[in-house]
C-alpha cells in the first residue's frame, strides 16, 4: 500500500513568501494547504498552478487571529487530508504606520497580538496530536531580525512585543516536542519588500541595496531554501532555533554600508 504523502500547512501563502515557501514545499512532493484573508484570486490559481505539477493543493479562506476560523480551518484539512505533519506559520498582521504604543486601540493590539501569537500557538495547538502519533512533525514560526535580542523596537511596540513572546514559545515547544520527533524553529527574514518576495536569488543577485551589508535585497527564495531544508528528514536534529536569514541588516538599526562598501574598494 503506498504510503500517503506529508502535508504542508502554509497560513497567508497566496502572495509573497508563504506563496514561495508553498511552491517549494510542494516542490519536494508535500501535499499543500494554503490559507487566505483577502487574496481568495490569489490563493486559486496558486493552487491550480501546484496541482498542475502533480501535488494535491487547497486553498481555504482563514484568519489566523480568529479562534472560529482556525477551528474551521483545521476540521476542513483534517477531513480532506487527515492531518497537518509541517506547519510553517507565516501569516501576522502588521501595521506598517509608525506609530507609539498609545496611540494604538485596544481592538489593534489584540488583533496584533492574537494574529502574531496567540493564533499562532493555537494552531500549534491544533496540530500536535497528529504529530505526535506519526512520530514526525516540523513547525515553522516567522519572526523579525534581532528578535531573539528582545531589545527595544520604538513604533513597533506591539508587534514586536507579539514575535519576542514567540522566541520563547519556539524554544519551549521546541525542548517539549523533540522527544516525539517534531521540530520547532523561527524564520527572521531580512526586510525583503514588494516583488522581491517572489523573485528567486538570480533575480536579485546583481541588484544593489544599500542599506544591506550584503549589497543585495533579499529574495523570497533566501526564505522558502532554508524551510525546505528544515522540512527535510535529515533536519531532525536543528531544533529550536531563531535564524535571521537577512543579509546581515539590522532591521531596528538600519545603516547605509554604502561608503562602506565603496571605501573596502578603494582598498
Amino acid at each position: 500500500m503506498e504510503q500517503a504523502r506529508r502535508v504542508a500547512l502554509i497560513t497567508g501563502s497566496a502572495k509573497g513568501l508563504g506563496k514561495m515557501t508553498a511552491l517549494s514545499l510542494a516542490a519536494l512532493g508535500f501535499d499543500t494547504v494554503l490559507t487566505y484573508v483577502n487574496s481568495r484570486a490569489e490563493a486559486f490559481r496558486l493552487a491550480e498552478t501546484i496541482q498542475a505539477a502533480g501535488v494535491r493543493c487547497m486553498a481555504i479562506r482563514a484568519d489566523i487571529a480568529d479562534s472560529s476560523q482556525i477551528e474551521q480551518l483545521m476540521a476542513e484539512v483534517e477531513r480532506e487530508f487527515g492531518g497537518v505533519d509541517i506547519l510553517v506559520n507565516n501569516a501576522g498582521p502588521f501595521i506598517r504606520e509608525r506609530r507609539l504604543f498609545a496611540e494604538y486601540s485596544l481592538a489593534e493590539i489584540d488583533y496584533l497580538m492574537r494574529g502574531n501569537l496567540l493564533g499562532v500557538m493555537e494552531l500549534d495547538y491544533r496540530v500536535l496530536p497528529y504529530m505526535r502519533s506519526r512520530g514526525w512533525g516540523r513547525i515553522i514560526h516567522f519572526g523579525f531580525g534581532h528578535a531573539a535580542e528582545a531589545r527595544a523596537w520604538p513604533h513597533r511596540a506591539v508587534y514586536a512585543a507579539a514575535k519576542v513572546g514567540l522566541v520563547s514559545f519556539t524554544k519551549t515547544l521546541a525542548v517539549e516536542e523533540a522527544p516525539f520527533g517534531v521540530t520547532v524553529n523561527m524564520i527572521c527574514p531580512g526586510d525583503i519588500r514588494g516583488e522581491n518576495k517572489e523573485k528567486g536569488i538570480v533575480d536579485v543577485r546583481h541588484l544593489e541595496d544599500g542599506e544591506s551589508p550584503r549589497g543585495r535585497p533579499g529574495s523570497g527564495e533566501d526564505v522558502s531554501r532554508v524551510i525546505s531544508f528544515l522540512c527535510q528528514d535529515h533536519s531532525d536534529f536543528i531544533t529550536g532555533n531563531i535564524m535571521d536569514i537577512s543579509g546581515g541588516l539590522d532591521p531596528i538599526r538600519p545603516l547605509s554600508f554604502s561608503a562602506v562598501r565603496g571605501g573596502a574598494a578603494k582598498h
